[in-house]
């Protein structure tokens, strides 16, 4: 199965991330990828997908999936290797930050340093290309090559500049090709990210600290190793234990559906005897974009696209009350897609 996106997994040594991992894509860690990273493929739960799919009783249900990439931990003292092991994440579409906190107070603390680390390894990318271009610039050069040379140079001062201040590229609010222009540098610091606490028994009904909140709004807890070794446990032994701690379920499921939408992420279904299927587009995008994900012929060829939303759908019951009720629509080329659409692409051949 190939991953709609890929999400790298994060965090200092010792901050559980492998555990996470395995936790997520049901794959165990591999001590022989600890320095390269390991991928793992989770599915991402629907109830909306599941209910398509007892109307439809399709041969084929597919949900929407997220690849984790388990990457090598950050050494909090020894510093210097750390900008290549952040380094394998740079093909990711995000990131999923991991935080010790079964025996690490300090959260906040511990985040902040995490994000230095980022602006640490994107500036060392940043200054080399600095580097290359001030070479460049002294060389003969073509007056259109010296140019665009000159342009990008001074885009990179001011990202360098802002990395010094402690800030993001972000902060500089960029235009949008200057966004493009840097595209190819992968820079850590402009992904999306989600934030995890990792948390032990002692703190498993306590709240996130509001210094931790202030940095990161959505940011989320799961007891992930105690969860684990819940569900390995027969049925009424694991009822008994979670009554005693005070929990009435797992936080999986809903930790994988919001790290899927903190990745900027959003589904379309597409539904039928043969397949019920969620595909992944990211938020905002168009009709052609969702075409294109199916298969880039319906893109290339795209007329129209047979839209109706889910909650209307799941409130009528089907395509033919749908068109009854009006909640049945033609959209083109630049409709956005919202999440839980139920969508038929037409196209010419």
């Amino acid at each position: 199965m190939i991953a709609d996106m890929k999400v790298g997994i994060v965090g200092f040594s010792g901050s559980g991330k492998s555990t996470v991992f395995h936790w997520l894509t049901g794959v165990k860690p591999d001590p022989g990828k600890g320095q390269t990273g390991q991928a793992g493929i989770a599915r991402i739960p629907d109830p909306r997908l599941d209910w398509l799919s007892a109307q439809f009783q399709p041969r084929k249900t597919t949900p929407a999936t997220l690849e984790f990439l388990d990457t090598p931990g950050l050494l909090a003292t020894e510093r210097r290797d750390n900008p290549r092991r952040l380094g394998i994440l740079r093909e990711s579409g995000g990131l999923l930050v991991v935080l010790n906190g079964f025996n690490e107070p300090d959260l906040a603390g511990q985040l902040r340093r995490f994000r230095e680390e980022l602006m640490f390894a994107d500036l060392e990318i940043v200054s080399n290309r600095i580097s290359r271009l001030n070479d460049q610039l002294r060389k003969s050069r073509p007056a259109k090559q010296k140019e665009a040379d000159e342009q990008e140079l001074a885009l990179l001062q001011r990202i360098a500049a802002a990395f010094e201040a402690d800030q993001t590229p972000a902060a500089l609010g960029l235009k949008d090709d200057e966004e493009k222009a840097i595209r190819s540098f992968q820079l850590l610091t402009l992904k999306p990210e989600q934030v995890l606490v990792n948390l032990g028994e002692d703190r498993l009904h306590q709240p996130l600290p509001d210094e931790l909140l202030a940095l990161a709004p959505g940011a989320l807890a799961a007891p992930v190793k105690l969860e684990m070794e819940l569900h390995e446990l027969p049925e009424e032994d694991r009822q008994m234990f979670m009554a005693d701690l005070g929990l009435t379920g797992f936080t999986r499921d809903e930790v994988l559906r919001k790290i899927f939408a903190a990745m900027g992420q959003i589904v379309f279904f597409t539904v039928g005897e043969d397949e019920c299927r969620a595909w992944s587009i990211p938020k905002g995008a168009d009709a052609v974009v969702g075409a294109g994900q199916i298969h880039t012929d319906l893109a290339r060829g795209f007329v129209r696209a047979e839209v109706v939303g889910y909650e209307d759908f799941q409130r009528v019951g089907s395509m033919k009350e749908a068109k009854t009720h009006g909640v049945y629509r033609l959209e083109g080329k630049t409709y956005v897609v919202q999440d839980g659409d139920i969508m038929h692409i037409l196209a010419s051949t």
